[in-house]
């Protein structure tokens, strides 16, 4: 197996912390995300001692536009070449709340920086040899509405309703992007990791599920396997391919959230 070099977003906690330690013990390099760089730096040296892998902290809070941006430099310098770029971070308020950029906090951090991240990163994982983008979603998309006029919820807002449209909004960009990448090596696909024992499980629905260790199976899934080479565009749930809600693959809708992001993230481009 070739070594990959891999960034996984939210790495310091939950899923995505199991998901680098996964990736480590495989044997390959893994930017280890977090929100600040003393938490990154102190997770990355924890999972480099505790698995004997290799890893780089990285930092930026991914409700902060500007600093999305400053982590794609970081990660320019550290993997001018990344094989594998893994969008697990994400939030569920139950409150809503504007970040600095005006952005509701939801989508800011669960849709917004993972597109903004990615456009800044294309060029690094399109010179991999076979590069791939992975989207955590979730189930809860299969019930959202994405109100496109209103992507602040200042009408109404719902912490339930914010959270699953961001999902969708996950799921619509992959497809989007899967559609622009179609003469590229680049594959995208998105996932659903399970009801997981996280924080966000606990915080925003009050519930318990099963391990991180399962709800990681996925990503690494999608990150590694040679099972899924040139796949693009998918949604997969315990590793295999299915169908998203028919609101995920509604191409008029993707199109618009697409035009709509770059049009909102327009300074950041």
């Amino acid at each position: 197996m070739t070594a990959k070099t891999i960034l996984v977003t939210g790495s310091t906690d939950g899923i995505g912390h199991e998901t680098a330690r996964q990736l480590l013990a495989l044997g390959h390099l893994v930017l280890v995300h977090g929100r600040s760089e003393t938490k990154a730096s102190a997770r990355a040296a924890d999972l480099a001692q505790t698995t004997g892998g290799r890893t780089q902290a990285v930092w930026g809070d991914l409700s902060q536009m500007a600093q999305v941006v400053e982590l794609a430099h970081q990660v320019h310098a550290h993997a001018p070449v990344l094989d594998v770029l893994i969008h697990n971070a994400g939030v569920y308020e139950r409150e809503r709340r504007l970040t600095a950029d005006g952005f509701e906090t939801t989508m800011a951090v669960n849709h917004f920086a993972p597109f903004l991240l990615t456009r800044h990163l294309l060029s690094s994982v399109a010179i991999a040899p076979a590069g791939r983008i992975v989207v955590v979603s979730s189930m809860t998309h299969q019930s959202a509405r994405l109100p496109l006029d209103d992507l602040t919820f200042a009408r109404r807002y719902d912490g339930y309703a914010a959270y699953s449209a961001s999902k969708l909004a996950n799921v619509l960009f992959t497809r989007a992007l899967a559609r622009r990448l179609t003469d590229s090596p680049v594959t995208v696909n998105a996932l659903h990791p399970g009801v997981i024992d996280t924080k966000l499980l606990r915080a925003g629905f009050g519930a318990r599920g099963a391990s991180v260790e399962q709800g990681a199976r996925t990503s690494v899934y999608l990150a590694t396997s040679g099972q899924v080479d040139g796949v693009t565009g998918g949604y997969f749930v315990d590793a295999r391919q299915t169908s998203p809600s028919k609101s995920a693959q509604d191409e008029v809708l993707g199109e618009a959230l697409w035009r709509e992001s770059e049009r909102l993230l327009a300074a950041f481009l």
